[in-house]
Protein backbone atom coordinates (compact mmCIF):
# COMPACT_ATOMS: atom_id res chain seq x y z
CA UNK A 1 0.00 0.00 0.00
CA UNK A 2 1.48 3.42 -1.21
CA UNK A 3 0.47 7.05 -0.16
CA UNK A 4 -0.09 10.38 -1.65
CA UNK A 5 0.04 13.52 1.23
CA UNK A 6 -0.47 17.40 -0.89
CA UNK A 7 -0.94 20.01 0.69
CA UNK A 8 -2.55 22.81 -1.38
CA UNK A 9 -3.57 26.55 -1.32
CA UNK A 10 -6.64 27.91 -2.73
CA UNK A 11 -6.46 31.13 -4.81
CA UNK A 12 -9.97 32.23 -4.93
CA UNK A 13 -13.43 30.93 -4.22
CA UNK A 14 -14.53 29.15 -0.91
CA UNK A 15 -13.37 25.67 0.51
CA UNK A 16 -17.03 24.57 0.40
CA UNK A 17 -17.30 25.06 -3.04
CA UNK A 18 -14.06 23.67 -3.99
CA UNK A 19 -15.04 20.35 -1.98
CA UNK A 20 -18.75 20.26 -3.15
CA UNK A 21 -16.66 20.27 -7.13
CA UNK A 22 -14.08 17.40 -5.88
CA UNK A 23 -16.61 15.50 -4.53
CA UNK A 24 -18.95 15.55 -7.49
CA UNK A 25 -15.91 15.03 -10.31
CA UNK A 26 -13.92 12.96 -8.07
CA UNK A 27 -14.70 11.57 -5.12
CA UNK A 28 -18.12 10.18 -5.98
CA UNK A 29 -16.43 7.95 -8.57
CA UNK A 30 -14.31 6.13 -5.58
CA UNK A 31 -17.35 5.06 -3.82
CA UNK A 32 -18.95 3.23 -6.67
CA UNK A 33 -15.56 1.52 -7.89
CA UNK A 34 -15.16 4.14 -11.12
CA UNK A 35 -18.73 3.91 -11.78
CA UNK A 36 -20.93 6.89 -10.05
CA UNK A 37 -22.74 8.91 -12.55
CA UNK A 38 -21.19 12.22 -12.03
CA UNK A 39 -20.41 15.35 -13.77
CA UNK A 40 -16.52 13.91 -13.70
CA UNK A 41 -14.15 15.69 -16.60
CA UNK A 42 -11.40 13.66 -15.49
CA UNK A 43 -11.60 9.91 -14.99
CA UNK A 44 -10.06 8.38 -11.47
CA UNK A 45 -7.14 6.39 -11.99
CA UNK A 46 -7.91 2.65 -10.84
CA UNK A 47 -5.92 1.27 -7.47
CA UNK A 48 -7.63 4.16 -5.28
CA UNK A 49 -8.71 2.65 -1.50
CA UNK A 50 -9.51 5.98 0.38
CA UNK A 51 -9.52 9.70 -0.09
CA UNK A 52 -9.87 12.25 2.37
CA UNK A 53 -9.79 16.02 2.33
CA UNK A 54 -8.85 17.92 5.36
CA UNK A 55 -9.44 21.65 5.37
CA UNK A 56 -6.42 23.38 7.41
CA UNK A 57 -7.31 27.29 7.52
CA UNK A 58 -6.18 29.71 5.57
CA UNK A 59 -7.55 28.58 2.43
CA UNK A 60 -5.49 25.45 2.34
CA UNK A 61 -6.04 21.95 2.43
CA UNK A 62 -4.11 19.00 2.46
CA UNK A 63 -5.34 15.52 0.69
CA UNK A 64 -4.49 11.98 1.76
CA UNK A 65 -4.47 9.09 -0.85
CA UNK A 66 -3.99 5.52 -0.60
CA UNK A 67 -3.69 3.44 -3.26
CA UNK A 68 -3.66 -0.76 -3.33
CA UNK A 69 0.09 -0.75 -4.83
CA UNK A 70 3.24 1.60 -5.31
CA UNK A 71 2.07 1.24 -9.59
CA UNK A 72 -1.50 2.96 -8.76
CA UNK A 73 0.18 5.65 -7.06
CA UNK A 74 2.59 6.31 -9.93
CA UNK A 75 -0.47 6.39 -12.16
CA UNK A 76 -2.15 8.50 -10.20
CA UNK A 77 0.04 11.46 -10.08
CA UNK A 78 -0.32 11.41 -14.16
CA UNK A 79 -4.40 11.86 -13.08
CA UNK A 80 -3.71 14.36 -10.70
CA UNK A 81 -2.71 16.98 -13.09
CA UNK A 82 -6.22 16.67 -14.55
CA UNK A 83 -8.03 17.19 -11.54
CA UNK A 84 -6.28 20.27 -10.71
CA UNK A 85 -6.34 21.49 -14.26
CA UNK A 86 -10.42 20.65 -13.56
CA UNK A 87 -10.14 22.96 -10.16
CA UNK A 88 -9.03 26.13 -11.89
CA UNK A 89 -11.28 28.26 -11.34
CA UNK A 90 -10.32 28.25 -7.34
CA UNK A 91 -6.58 28.43 -8.31
CA UNK A 92 -5.32 25.49 -6.26
CA UNK A 93 -1.62 25.62 -6.36
CA UNK A 94 0.08 22.04 -4.91
CA UNK A 95 2.77 23.50 -2.33
CA UNK A 96 3.73 20.47 -1.03
CA UNK A 97 4.05 16.93 -1.98
CA UNK A 98 5.06 13.57 0.14
CA UNK A 99 4.50 9.86 -1.31
CA UNK A 100 5.62 6.54 0.35
CA UNK A 101 5.15 3.33 1.23
CA UNK A 102 2.23 2.54 4.31
CA UNK A 103 3.65 0.99 6.92
CA UNK A 104 0.86 0.60 9.16
CA UNK A 105 -2.55 1.28 8.50
CA UNK A 106 -5.74 0.64 10.73
CA UNK A 107 -9.02 2.03 10.42
CA UNK A 108 -12.38 1.38 12.07
CA UNK A 109 -15.62 0.88 10.58
CA UNK A 110 -16.72 4.39 10.83
CA UNK A 111 -14.06 5.20 7.99
CA UNK A 112 -16.06 3.50 5.58
CA UNK A 113 -19.03 6.23 5.86
CA UNK A 114 -18.70 8.78 3.90
CA UNK A 115 -18.51 12.04 4.82
CA UNK A 116 -19.69 15.41 2.61
CA UNK A 117 -19.20 18.31 4.40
Amino acid sequence: MHAFIRRYRMGTGSIDALMRKVNSQFANQLSAGGDAASDASVRVPAGIISYQAIATGDDTIITVTMFETEEACRRAERGATDIRLSLAEFQVEETHTFTGEVMLSRASEALLTPVVR
